[in-house]
């Protein structure tokens, strides 16, 4: 790595800040070097938005780069200032060998606000022993917040790095649950397993029989498990679905298991084949699909997304 990330981060910081914006982050900094007391950094965390403000960090497509090419998966691309300059404040305390972070982190959590918590969870990969932290993060996920749950659950590689099967699997289930994308989360493919698929039909089934609307996304995670029972779920959207939801089964038959249903399947859906082999369709485009045709509405402001019919 040719930068560490916490020291990237303080530069796209300073970069951005000036007057005394600037000369007050400058002077917290120093202030927790020659004061390290929990009261410092309480305060210099708390105040953090009201002296530097909310704009968005708005990184450009090198400092992206920077950032993949320092900490794999790390994605700061919906990061406002405040944010990040919260985030820069914890990398330095996880640093610290005479701090219990994840007791601190704890603390935090407990008594953070909205603001507070998008910077907790979104420096989720940048912390040390980030291991320690899974307990309080998985706690997390239960909100009915939807910010709170996107900054775990999407551009994060914690949760792909970190969870075990059953907290991967509920925090899959519980996006579509609550609405919540999931083109944005790492390692969808990476870890799709079969008790998810089961898990996925089921919902879908339910979703059904109450004549509410399956997410297209939801295909993807049972694509790679897709035979018997599967595969008649598939049918089902071909020949009821709309347009957006048979081409999110087109992409997910093509890593469906060798099978002469399968073959069946792929015979009705062979006017996809050149757009998915050249890339023109693919999760990221079903995912636009869905924002454009009002499948899914986005709020800037928390970057909240709901799911339609």
């Amino acid at each position: 790595m040719s930068d560490q990330p916490s020291e990237l981060l303080l530069t796209w910081i300073s970069q951005r800040l000036s007057g005394s914006s600037k000369d007050w982050f400058d002077q917290q900094l120093t202030k927790l070097v020659s004061e390290p007391s929990v009261k410092s950094f309480d305060i210099a965390f708390a105040m953090v938005p009201r002296k530097l403000g909310k704009q968005d960090l708005a990184p450009t497509a090198t400092e992206l780069a920077a950032a993949a090419a320092a900490r794999t998966g790390w994605n700061p691309s919906q990061w406002s200032i405040d944010v990040a300059a919260r985030i820069y404040l914890l990398t330095r305390l996880s640093e610290d060998p005479s701090v219990n972070f994840t007791e601190r982190f704890r603390d935090l959590h407990r008594t953070a606000d909205v603001g507070e918590l998008l910077a907790l969870f979104s420096g989720l990969p940048l912390y040390r022993r980030p291991e320690t932290l899974v307990a309080v993060t998985a706690d997390g996920l239960r909100t009915n917040i939807k910010a709170e749950f996107e900054v775990i659950a999407h551009r994060n590689p914690f949760p792909v790095e970190q969870f075990s099967q059953n907290p991967w699997n509920n925090m899959v289930l519980k996006a579509l649950f609550i609405g919540v994308m999931l083109e944005p989360i790492q390692g969808l493919d990476e870890r799709a397993n079969p008790e998810l698929a089961r898990i996925l039909s089921d919902y879908a089934h339910e979703r059904w029989a109450a004549e509410r609307f399956v997410s297209p996304e939801l295909w993807r995670c049972i694509g790679p498990f897709a035979e018997a029972a599967y595969l008649d779920d598939f049918q089902r959207v071909i020949d009821q679905g709309s347009e957006t939801e048979i081409k999110a089964v087109a992409l997910a038959l093509k890593t469906a298991p060798p099978s002469t249903a399968k073959e069946n399947l792929a015979a009705q859906l062979t006017a996809y084949d050149e757009i998915i082999s050249n890339g023109q369709l693919s999760w990221r485009q079903i995912a636009d699909e869905m924002l454009d045709n009002s499948q899914a509405i986005t709020r800037k402001l928390n970057f909240e997304v709901e799911l339609t019919r």
